[in-house]
Parts: structure tokens; sequence; C-alpha cells
């Protein structure tokens, strides 16, 4: 028998909750296993990033699409399905080319969830309740987040292949729940003749409303660079940094903590700090309009850019932690503000996954160009010179988001790629 549809508020925080838990359980000791196991390079570290944003990339727009022409829930099951075999795959990677694959194969099926849960929240809870969704969505992930930090540390004490495989397992666990209790009263499947050839002119059709609506607000040629920008910045930073605290600082053998223990206090101890921090702002974000908004997010950006720096040049492993910290925590707290700024401007409902895809294309394209070029600076000379470059990329995102927040008067709908984001 199948389980009673829940509602939709419930429903996110269980979703939130569920995918921190594996984004944890996956990567918090992922790069202990790529160095000490796989043995990758700092360029094949950011490679493997650059197959999962390749893929993302060629991906994004069309399972778009799908999303608004079938359904938000059916694509959030898929997306749940194909990520937890990509985790699988790279978990069981013998070498550098299945890893390749495995984080191609996940990057695919990240594309299914990208659009489609902010355009399911949007669609399921209104307008006036998703600014407090995300924000309460944020804290839920935080509370699983370490959750999944103490489970990946205790799985890969065992073996660094563990928690890449648990994370699989629970991603696959999460799409039966998706397909059995995920509301979806809010979406309406658009009318169409059945047929191929009927389903390919409904999804051009799609892909046109959504073109359109991006293209008339010129607000977003600008935003865009700032989504390209932060994608170049992001990219390099989360295949690197880890690679910067083994290769060039080194990890001290204090309390007896091994590398794999080191990374877990440092990611629980981001998502510490982002709970406490982020208690109090809660109900002040949730009532901020669109142009204090952008302010915030500049704000938050220009900390991020100095945070970010700081970490690449610290020579002592506790500057470095206090840097790393202090990057990780903003970074986290700008994410739940920009997408509710992000989805309160798209006007049209029934494209609203395609916006979201398209908006999100320009962020995609600067991990998978800026990706290799950090990549290459880090095998060329060090992986801190190829951290300290990313850092001053976000120099542009500052300036941009500083402008559109001087811009008050801007038409309320325009529409913005998502720049803080977290992709793995």
């Amino acid at each position: 028998m199948a389980l009673r549809r829940l509602d939709a508020t419930p429903t996110w925080f269980v979703y939130a909750a569920g995918w921190a838990f594996v984004g944890t359980l996956s990567w918090t000791t992922a790069a202990v296993y790529f160095v000490r196991e796989v043995g990758l390079s700092p360029l094949q570290l950011v490679l493997a990033g650059t197959a999962l944003e390749v893929a993302y990339f060629l991906s994004e727009v069309p399972t778009g699409v799908l999303a608004d022409l079938y359904s938000r829930r059916l694509s959030l099951v898929v997306a749940a399905l194909v990520c937890g075999m990509g985790m699988l795959v790279v978990g069981l990677a013998p070498g550098p080319a299945v890893v390749l694959f495995g984080t191609a194969l996940w990057g695919f099926g990240w594309t299914f969830r990208s659009g489609a849960e902010d355009a399911w929240l949007a669609d399921e809870v209104g307008s006036e309740a998703l600014g407090a969704a995300y924000q309460r969505g944020a804290q839920a992930e935080r509370v699983a987040g370490l959750a999944g930090i103490g489970a990946a540390v205790a799985l890969a004490s065992v073996d660094l292949r563990l928690p890449l495989l648990g994370a699989g397992a629970t991603a696959g666990l999460l799409a039966v729940f998706l397909a059995l209790a995920m509301p979806e009263r809010g979406f309406t499947r658009p009318e169409r003749v059945p047929g191929p050839a009927a389903s390919a002119r409904a999804a051009l059709a799609t892909l046109g409303d959504g073109r359109r609506e991006v293209l008339a607000r010129p607000v977003l040629l600008a935003v865009l660079g700032v989504a390209a920008a932060v994608g170049a910045w992001s990219e390099g930073w989360d295949r690197l940094w880890e690679a910067h605290l083994l290769l060039d600082i080194g990890l001290p053998t204090l309390w007896g903590l091994d590398d794999v223990a080191w990374f877990g206090v440092l990611a629980a101890g981001t998502l510490l700090i982002s709970f406490v921090v982020a208690a109090p702002l809660v109900a002040r974000v949730e009532r901020l309009e669109h142009a204090r908004l952008a302010r915030l997010l500049a704000a938050l950006h220009t900390l991020l850019l100095g945070a970010a720096l700081a970490f690449a040049l610290a020579d002592r492993f506790w500057l470095a932690v206090s840097a790393y910290w202090a990057t990780t925590v903003v970074r986290s707290l700008a994410s739940a503000p920009f997408r509710t700024w992000l989805n309160l401007g798209i006007a049209e409902s029934s494209s609203r996954a395609t916006v979201l895809s398209i908006t999100n294309i320009a962020g995609s394209a600067g991990e998978w160009a800026g990706g290799p070029a950090l990549g290459w600076v880090g095998t060329r000379w060090t992986v801190r010179v190829a951290l300290a470059t990313g850092a001053l990329a976000l120099l542009p995102a500052v300036l941009l988001l500083a402008r559109a927040g001087r811009h008050g008067d801007l038409d309320r709908s325009a529409v913005v790629g998502e720049v803080a984001g977290e992709v793995p």
C-alpha cells in the first residue's frame, strides 16, 4: 500500500535533510579517498569535478524542460536514482578514468534536481511562504549534514570507499520515499496531443517560453556574469581546498586525529557555526524585499572573497582553518536568500523549471571553464596559487551584485542565475 502523500512543507524538510545527509556522507572524506587511494593529481581532482559540470551543463536545460512538461516529482525521483548510481560508481572506481565516468553520471543526475526542486517548492507552498521554507529547510540541512559527517568519518575509518557507497544507497532510499510520499498539487501538466512528435513540439515550445522570459530581462546579462564568476571560483575551491591542507600546510597530529577525522571536524565546524549564526537571521531575511536581498548578497560575497583569499594565503594550520570556516559559513548563509530572490522574480509557473535551468547554465559554464584552468595553475605552480587566483575571480561578482542592489527600481520580476547554489 502506498504511503499517504505528505504536505509540501514537511516533505521539503525531509527532502532537504536527506540530500544534506547524502552530500556530507559522500564528500566529507572524498578528498582523502581521491588523493590517498585513487592517487589523483591537482589537475585530475579538478577534472573529476569538470566531468560532473560538463554533464550538468549539457543536460541542464533539457531536464528542466522535462520537469515543466511532465512532473517535477518524477524529475526529483530520477535525480536521486541517477546520482546514487554515480556515487556507487565513484566508490567502486579502480582508477581515474572510472572516477571521471562516475562523476559525469552524478552530474547528469543532478540536472534532474536543478530547477525542478525550486519549481516544485514554489508551486506547492506559494511565494509568501517560500522564503521561510528555504530558511528553515537550510537549518534542517545543517542538522542532517552533521549526522552525515559522523557517518562518513565512522565508515571511512573502516574503508575509504564506504562513505560513497553508503551515500549511493541512501540516495536510492530517498528516491523511494519521494515516489511514495511527495505531493504534487500545485503543478498542472500542459495539455498536449500524445505521441513523440507532439511531445517534441511541446518541449521546444516550453524551451522557447523560458528563453523569451530570460531574454526579456536585460539585468539577467549582468547576473549571468556573476554566476559564471562564482562558478569559476567554486569549482576550484571545491576540488582543491582539501589538497591545500594536505599538500601545502599539512594536518597536525593533535589529539591523535588522522586525516579522515580532521576533515570530519572541519565539516562539522562549518555546519555548527552556520546553524548558530543563521538562527537569528532566519526571520529577518524572510522579510527582506528584492533590492535589500541584492545588497545583502553583495555584502556576503565581499566577505566570501576576503575569506577565500585569506585561506589561500594562510601558511599556518589554525589560520587556514579559521579562513576555511569563514568561507564555508558565508557561502552557506548566502544560499537561501539567493534562492528566494531568484524564485520571487519568476512570473510564469509553467516555465519555472526551464527558466531556472537556463539561468543555472552560466554558473555551470563558469565551473567547467574555470575549473580546469585553476587545476592547471595548481599543477604548474601550487594549489595555493590556484586558490588565490580563484578567489580573485569573485571580484566581478561582487561588483555586479552591488550594482544590482543599487538599482532597486528594477522590475521585480527580473530573473537571475543561481549564484550561491552548492553542487558537489
